[in-house]
């Protein structure tokens, strides 16, 4: 449950491994700007918590390595998942709008991320209009990825749901080379699917069964492999996506 901060800069940004991934190409940064704004790394083991629901954040982070998901409870301990964060994503950018965090995120794997100060965010627009675009992309492009989880909860039907969840995480780890041909070594539970979901865990079980009959997916020991992915986006009624460049913070 540990965290630890170091104000070493373990990975300088000109030199950060994920700006070699093709989905983060063809975007021209300063990342001497970026490297002016890092104050340090944070390591996490699994369960521990990066930011914590309804506090006062003092820090941004870009994950580096590893996976977290973002999440809220009510009152009687009861948990809603909202999405989950892989390497390149940019966590905390709600709090630098508002007093406190409405979320919580929470590592699942042994995760590093760089932290950047949320007092300095202004003036971090004010050194880089293309940094400030970015930052704006990656806001709204988060915001497209809820659409999804909302239609999700709202319309779509369990194997749907289900379908649509395996087939973006593995889409997305496919970007971060953290596939190897058709399989994803996947860390969360059966109950964090079903928190995502809003499925109780007896119907997620039942419809993943579903999904391995149909040859759609494997999954057994948080290994996910896709059989038939034409299938898999067809039950989870995809749309045609695009695949563009993202920017990295």
């Amino acid at each position: 449950m540990a965290s630890t901060a170091s104000q070493n800069i373990a990975t300088p940004c000109a030199k950060c491994p994920l700006r070699e991934l093709p989905v983060f190409g063809g975007r021209l940064i300063d990342v001497n700007v970026i490297q002016a704004f890092k104050i340090g790394e944070l390591t996490v083991a699994p369960g521990g918590t990066i930011l914590l629901e309804q506090a006062r954040a003092s820090h941004l982070f870009t994950v580096l390595s590893g996976w977290a998901f973002r999440y809220k409870t009510l009152e009687d301990g009861r948990r809603q998942i909202i999405n989950y964060a892989l390497p390149g994503d940019f966590l905390g950018l709600q709090s630098s709008m508002s007093e406190t965090l409405g979320h919580g995120i929470e590592a699942l794997t042994d995760s590093v991320l760089c932290v950047f100060p949320r007092d300095k965010l202004w003036t971090f627009f004010a050194s880089d209009t293309q940094l400030a675009y970015d930052v704006t992309w990656l806001a709204a492009n988060q915001e497209r990825s809820l659409d999804e989880q909302i239609l999700s909860l709202g319309r779509r039907t369990a194997i749907e749901r289900i379908a649509y969840l395996l087939w973006y995480l593995f889409d997305k780890a496919r970007g971060l080379g953290m596939t190897k041909r058709n399989q994803l070594d996947m860390p969360m539970r059966q109950s964090h699917l079903a928190d995502t979901l809003g499925l109780s865990l007896v119907h997620t079980n039942k419809t993943l069964q579903r999904l391995r009959k149909e040859r759609s997916i494997e999954l057994d020991d948080r290994t996910l492999r896709i059989i038939n992915e034409d299938a898999l986006k067809k039950l989870a009624r995809v749309d045609d996506v695009e695949n563009a460049t993202r920017p990295l913070i």
